[in-house]
């Protein structure tokens, strides 16, 4: 039997997907790319923006033009937020909350298409275990993404989050570690931590975050560990000084904004205020002009008035950070903020998430044409075409270069000399793995 598993959203659904298709290997699964026929289609949901839940009606019905008879199967934070709507797809086989995907298997009783979905989701005040999850099956991955937490306990007024995985809960480090060392016998260079608000690791069971980043460090084998993305007002001075001074952790922080308007921070219901968030950035920097600081922001908020978005996009523009990750708000059942007056037409909200899209690719040009003429160590992930290979760098800044395939989940030493689009293009140290010459890429290559 074939199955292939496609996952929306955030490293945390990836790594919960890679886990329950483990379980599907352990059956004598055949694993196959979701583009492939298959006799079994799974697939992971996220409810984060409307746009996420149209992208998964639109690949239910994809899947069903090449593979009619596919049984089919919807997990994930849609499914736990709108199982009837998920329902009323047709085609659409079985549907598991939050708590259910991890058991899949026990509701496969036969593949035969059903001609009303099967529905089995518990009230999400019931997801109280920890269900460990690690991504580090998929063949040519060099990452392995490790869930440390799950759930969340803040009430920020735009999240669903809290709606589709519940309360903030997390394993002990010794559990934790035990899934680490089995990466690391895989052979994965690097872990990312990953959670709904990994910052809040351990608050419940005596532990923290910090203490969790210091067991890591001495696993032998991991070369990298990352941290996906931590809310500002957890991001202690503490583990910025960690981070920069350890040879293991990525100078690499994603830290969430969402506005940088007071005002509109209020609105939202978010911890921290914009003055303690440029601090965080400043004492970063401080520390490390190398660091790449990622942004999550929201455009079109209820309320986000002209002169508002002009303050979200002069404070991001006056900061030395490295990328955004621009989304459009939008309506979300159940939240505090769907009822709130002063809607942005959508046609605002569109043009204000191309401005901001614009801004980001300004800072991502500036902070990686500050690396033109200098190394940078990157860990080498997989060919861009027959004659390139393209990885990360600590700071996550992507970099290609003229080798071989087997260069892949190694760390090189690579000179950055150009840039095209988002990609710096470098030369290998070791020049006995150049294939040929560079100026292959002369005719592409724009340098900033």
């Amino acid at each position: 039997m074939r199955v292939a598993f496609q996952t929306l959203g955030c490293k945390l659904n990836f790594a919960e997907t890679s886990t329950i298709g483990r379980q599907f290997l352990h059956r004598n699964f055949e694993v196959v790319e979701p583009d492939q026929t298959c006799d079994v289609y799974v697939l992971n949901t996220c409810s984060v923006t409307d746009r996420a839940e149209r992208e998964c009606r639109q690949l239910i019905r994809r899947i069903l033009r090449h593979s009619p008879h596919a049984f089919v199967i919807v997990v994930g934070c849609y499914a736990q937020l709108k199982p009837n709507e998920i329902a009323s797809i047709e085609g659409v086989d079985l549907i598991l909350g939050s708590q259910e995907k991890f058991n899949l298997l026990r509701y496969l009783n036969n593949l035969n298409k059903r001609a009303i979905p099967q529905i089995y989701v518990s009230c999400i005040d019931e997801a109280v275990d920890f269900i460990p999850a690690y991504s580090a099956d998929v063949g040519g991955r060099t990452r392995a993404f490790l869930k440390i937490q799950d759930g969340c306990d803040y009430k920020c007024a735009f999240c669903t989050i809290p709606l589709a995985r519940g309360e903030s809960r997390s394993l002990p480090i010794k559990n934790i570690l035990n899934q680490a060392h089995q990466i690391a016998e895989l052979g994965y260079k690097e872990i990312v931590l990953t959670g709904v608000n990994v910052g809040d690791y351990g608050r419940k069971i005596g532990s923290n975050l910090f203490y969790l980043m210091l067991a890591l460090e001495n696993v032998n084998g991991i070369e990298r560990i990352r941290i996906s993305s931590i809310e500002p007002n957890l991001l202690s001075d503490e583990i910025i000084d960690f981070i920069l001074e350890s040879e293991k952790y990525c100078n690499h922080f994603h830290i969430p904004l969402q506005s940088g308007s007071d005002v509109i921070l209020k609105k939202m219901q978010r911890r921290y205020r914009t003055e303690e968030y440029l601090k965080s950035i400043e004492y970063i920097k401080s520390k490390d002009t190398d660091t790449g600081i990622g942004v999550d922001v929201i455009v079109g908020y209820p309320g986000e008035s002209d002169e508002l978005f002009e303050s979200t996009y002069q404070f991001l523009k006056q900061m030395p950070i490295s990328y955004l990750h621009v989304f459009t708000y939008s309506e979300r059942q159940k939240t505090s903020a769907e009822n709130l007056p002063e809607k942005i037409e959508p046609r605002i909200r569109h043009e204000r998430n191309i401005i901001l899209q614009k801004l980001s690719q300004e800072k991502r040009a500036a902070f990686y044409s500050s690396f033109i003429g200098r190394k940078l160590s990157v860990l080498f992930e997989g060919n861009m075409h027959d004659d390139c290979i393209s990885g990360l760098g600590k700071n996550y800044i992507r970099v290609s270069a003229i080798g071989d395939h087997s260069l892949v989940n190694t760390i090189q030493d690579v000179t950055i000399n150009n840039i095209k689009k988002d990609v710096c293009i470098g030369v290998l140290s070791t020049k006995s793995n150049l294939k040929i010459p560079i100026n292959k890429f002369e005719e592409t290559v724009v340098t900033l």
